[in-house]
């Protein structure tokens, strides 16, 4: 007898575990009593630049904002404090832009400081189109149903802030929301490590240490960051001793083929073209049918907590005229999504450990007859080419995959990647297993063919 899970059971099954990660908060984070019930923020002119030095002559990571805010965890105010800094950093295509980034440091006057040299640089997984649904307006008053996702994420990285490390918190996809924009996601997260350093607030020491951290979305920050580092931001060299990251984005092209028409993750294919068209100014409209012109218009503001399992009809035929069905005609399409391409942008300088998902069947997504099989949504084939491509560029890789999907996949990263973190910090050898790894996917980037 085959089993076939639909996405109502899936999602209910998944609740539950939703719901003791929330309880689970109290636990792992210190100043959670007193709670009282959030609003939700008006318009914050806390992000907007409004000086009259241009940001082109402002270094990038420089602060140019500051605040300390009561922080709110699934809309629920709490006594905890943190630091959001607006800093200067970079878009999609080397242009100056301001971002925000939120930090939580300790309390020396309260707690002991011995870990404050630790960072963790934390990438958050919010998918989304709308800046709204950034981390640091949830974690400033937001109580919409996006929010709930960084107040699920502080179980991973709560633990860090009770030991008295120092954790950052960027909006890796910027403030206009550019989904899948890989490089981008990575100039905003070295960006914000640099803000951190430069506030005087927060104290750190010039040589304190930074592993960086993320799964999914947070992946997609943390590798780019990764590769970007030794170009980008070569001053945080002294800082930089490694990056965790899991369920990975790593070539979006491919990606797109096998989502697309899924039951919970084909929203991600117009997710993807929209945010990666918009961070490359690309007018993708003019391509598009007219359901692809009312999906498009749909998902403007669309997080992935209103996506998922909505769009499993949803193909790259259904959305763009006949004559664009091959996107290697689309000359704007094959520019911007070559430049997504992990590992196109550098060689990582700092040990890196990657862990990825196979099962995807289990959210009823099938392995692809072209690039094998995946978690769901990240294709374990392209991974492992990563993986082995950093390998051969000399740089120290620990790669692990699971027979399970995106979402419990997390749950066996997690303490992977916990334990890995804590051998950094403490000094130790970063292990590697390039040997082992199997071939993956050719990463080859598209050729336009007019």
């Amino acid at each position: 007898m085959r089993f076939r899970l639909s996405p109502s059971a899936l999602l209910l099954t998944a609740a539950p575990a939703a719901l003791t990660v929330l309880t689970a908060l109290t636990a792992l984070l210190p100043g959670t009593a007193n709670a009282t019930t959030a609003s939700t923020p008006a318009v914050d002119p806390f992000y907007q630049y409004t000086d009259s030095t241009p940001l082109a002559s402002i270094a990038p990571g420089t602060v140019l904002k500051s605040r300390t805010i009561s922080v709110y965890i699934a809309g629920i105010k709490t006594t905890l404090k943190a630091t959001q800094l607006v800093y200067r950093s970079t878009d999609a295509q080397q242009r100056p832009t301001v971002n925000v980034t939120t930090v939580f440091a300790p309390d020396c006057s309260k707690t002991s400081c011995a870990n404050k040299g630790k960072v963790i640089s934390y990438q958050s997984f919010y998918d989304s189109l709308n800046p709204e649904d950034a981390p640091s307006r949830a974690y400033a008053g937001g109580k919409r149903l996006p929010d709930l996702l960084p107040a699920v994420e502080t179980v991973l990285f709560g633990t860090y802030v009770k030991k008295g490390y120092t954790v950052v918190i960027s909006d890796t996809e910027g403030q206009k929301a550019n989904f899948a924009a890989g490089p981008e996601y990575g100039y905003n997260t070295l960006d914000s490590i640099r803000a951190t350093f430069n506030a005087p607030q927060i104290g750190l020491a010039r040589d304190a240490k930074v592993v960086m951290m993320g799964y999914s979305g947070g992946a997609i920050a943390t590798e780019w960051a990764a590769e970007l580092a030794p170009s980008y931001a070569p001053d945080l060299k002294a800082n930089l001793i490694g990056a965790a990251f899991g369920g990975t984005l790593v070539s979006p092209e491919h990606n797109l083929t096998y989502v697309e028409g899924t039951p919970i993750w084909g929203g991600v294919l117009p997710m993807a073209v929209i945010g990666v068209s918009r961070a490359y100014d690309i007018d993708i409209q003019k391509y598009l049918t007219p359901r692809g012109q009312e999906v498009y218009d749909k998902m403007q503001k669309a997080s992935i907590a209103y996506v998922l399992g909505q769009y499993s009809r949803v193909t790259w035929k259904d959305l763009v005229k006949p004559e664009f069905q091959d996107r290697t005609k689309i000359p704007e399409y094959v520019a911007a999504v070559n430049k997504v391409i992990m590992g196109t942008g550098g060689t990582p300088e700092i040990p890196l450990q990657i862990g990825q998902g196979t099962g995807g069947i289990f959210e009823l997504t099938k392995p692809s007859p072209l690039w094998g099989a995946g978690d769901g949504v990240m294709l374990a084939g392209d991974v492992r080419t990563l993986a082995r491509q950093y390998c051969a560029q000399g740089v120290p890789v620990q790669h692990k995959e699971w027979g399970t999907s995106h979402f419990l996949t997390m749950v066996n990263w997690l303490p992977w990647a916990t334990a890995w973190l804590d051998d950094r910090f403490a000094g130790k050898v970063a292990p590697q297993n390039c040997s082992s790894i199997a071939p993956g996917n050719a990463l080859t980037p598209l050729v336009y063919k007019p």
